[in-house]
């Protein structure tokens, strides 16, 4: 992210902070779909995070931290998004936005398949740390950071949650072999 921009946005000016929104729009509704599974979560995650950015951008001390500190706005988004629906008991019906291309071959569909179910399967706070890690390239200490837990911490959500992904990938490889009945 460009720093200047960052810092003139920062310092009021609307037409950066525009800038810096419909640059980080795309990247933040992706991380938050990935989290919460479910595209109007997503959506309220990012406009609340839009406006947090403009109204806590004046206390971002690190400008160069820019992009990490909006994962961990949208992060915080997403688990409030999560919880409020938890509470008021809104069944999520996770909708598969990534349709087989007509060049993925059967397997590859499949295997995307089991999982994107398997990453559903998983606690959001399992799952947020294998989507910033995984889809957004963040390291695990970053990721720390971003959830205020310690490195320990996240590195032991990471190592479970991708035991828990092959095991899951693994059970649908046997069901498929043997024709839809458990081996």
């Amino acid at each position: 992210m460009d720093r200047a921009l960052v810092e003139r946005a920062r310092d009021g000016d609307r037409d950066a902070y525009e800038a810096l929104a419909h640059a980080s729009a795309r990247r933040l509704y992706l991380t938050a779909y990935r989290i919460v599974r479910d595209g109007d979560q997503a959506e309220d995650a990012v406009q609340q995070t839009l406006v947090a950015m403009w109204r806590e951008l004046p206390s971002l001390r690190d400008l160069d931290r820019f992009e990490a500190w909006t994962y961990r706005l949208v992060v915080r988004f997403c688990l409030a998004e999560t919880r409020r629906h938890r509470r008021a008991g809104v069944r999520q019906v996770p909708v598969d936005e990534l349709l087989a291309s007509t060049t993925d071959d059967i397997a590859e569909a499949d295997l995307r398949d089991q999982l994107e179910r398997a990453l559903h399967e998983l606690s959001i706070e399992h799952r947020t740390v294998v989507v910033l890690h995984h889809y957004a390239g963040l390291p695990l200490g970053e990721i720390a950071e971003i959830l205020g837990v310690p490195y320990g911490t996240v590195g032991s959500r990471h190592h479970h949650a991708l035991r828990a992904l092959r095991a899951s990938v693994s059970a649908g490889e046997r069901t498929a072999i043997t024709g839809g009945q458990p081996a």
